[in-house]
């Protein structure tokens, strides 16, 4: 009751509580995204393109539309990711289609397993065995199997040697139709080179590259954060927001701080399943728990249901996001990715961004320009707004 008599009374200071309806702000950002379809149509005559964009861009729901269109052509379509958490929400979003589906949908690596080539253990063979294993069973494969269009989101996770491995599946390798979703400053995992990865090389070097410069997906004082990662051509398009909100405090005391706010955040007035906490260092004992359980696909099902607040890492959310996210930057385990890291975690908030941490290795993570950018956000004391 006090939370709802604080809403209904309203406020003149432009408060940092949360908006009356945050939705509004995102169902713009929805309509500005299906907009996007027309580059879809623009690009139709088009049979191998690399769609590159920054974040907030639309590129999943541009790749899930092109495997709709692909599929109700009668095509056999291979929607496929890197992430196990994106995966399943492109599942979950095929799922709804009541006529043709993409044959495959989800992690390439499982993928690769559904068609017999062995699991393995450690990241030499994922990287390097596995797809020579399944390159050779390529040139076996039945014309049924063989896939007639395929369609890559967050492509740059894809390391060269997937690709190859990829197209070999693919009823004709050298000209058939491939669409790479990318953003090629998202590069965690150092597949091209990090933050200013090359992508005019290896298997996709051929693509013909279409740029999509504006951001849609964020509110535009969220975008402004985390621009300097993004490039000179970035746009933001989406409505101004509320501020971005800064939380000071020592790297070893980012985790609690970070799980208080998620508790002001709820008191305010948000719902808990509006709220992701990520972290870039050390998992959230929530997190950790379901690791440690091995209970990966339990984990991101209960995210995908939108059931309560979500607490992850910010290499596991790429390509995902939720109307608030808290920012934890709890340290890096290699300061050589930090800069895409912080990043990923600055974009994944549509309309509320929280940012906790220290300020010294904010700047020296992310460099002057992020300094600068998080000069501009709101300090702010989570404890005033828990009781007691």
């Amino acid at each position: 009751m006090e939370r709802i008599e604080r809403q209904l009374a309203g406020s003149l200071d432009g408060g940092t509580g949360a908006p009356v309806s945050p939705r509004e702000d995102e169902d713009t950002q929805d309509h500005l995204t299906e907009r996007q379809a027309v580059l879809l149509q623009a690009t139709r005559s088009l049979t191998r393109v690399r769609f590159t964009g920054g974040a907030g861009s639309g590129k999943t729901w541009l790749a899930v539309e092109k495997a709709r269109m692909l599929s109700k052509q009668g095509k056999r379509v291979g929607l496929f990711c890197y992430n196990k958490g994106l995966g399943q929400y492109l599942q979950d979003r095929v799922s709804s289609w009541r006529q043709a589906k993409p044959i495959f949908t989800g992690e390439f690596h499982e993928y690769v397993r559904q068609l017999g080539v062995p699991d393995g253990k450690c990241q030499d063979y994922f990287d390097v065995e596995m797809p020579r294993l399944l390159r050779e069973m390529a040139g076996t494969m039945p014309a049924y199997q063989r896939l007639d269009a395929v369609i890559v989101d967050e492509a740059q996770d894809f390391a060269p040697l997937w690709w190859e491995a990829l197209l070999a599946c693919t009823a004709d390798p050298e000209n058939g139709e491939v669409y790479a979703f990318m953003d090629d400053r998202q590069d965690v995992y150092k597949r091209w080179g990090g933050l200013t990865a090359d992508l005019n090389q290896g298997p996709t070097a051929t693509f013909v590259p279409i740029h999509i410069d504006e951001n849609l997906r964020n509110t535009r004082k969220i975008a402004e954060t985390f621009k300097p990662f993004a490039g000179e051509h970035f746009t933001p398009r989406g409505s101004t927001g509320l501020p971005v909100r800064r939380v000071h405090c020592s790297t070893d005391e980012a985790l609690d701080v970070a799980g208080d706010c998620v508790e002001a955040l709820i008191d305010e007035g948000w719902a808990n399943n509006q709220i992701a906490l990520l972290t870039t260092k050390e998992r959230h004992p929530v997190h950790l728990d379901y690791f440690d359980r091995g209970a990966t696909e339990e984990y991101w099902r209960e995210f995908h249901a939108g059931d309560a607040e979500f607490y992850g890492h910010v290499l596991g959310f790429k390509g995902l996001e939720r109307s608030v996210v808290i920012l934890c930057v709890n340290g890096f385990k290699d300061m050589a990715r930090a800069a895409e890291q912080l990043y990923v975690g600055l974009s994944r908030a549509r309309s509320l961004l929280v940012v906790v941490g220290d300020s010294e290795l904010l700047e020296e993570a992310g460099g002057r320009e992020l300094k600068h950018s998080l000069a501009r956000a709101e300090a702010w004391d989570y404890s005033l707004a828990v009781p007691g």
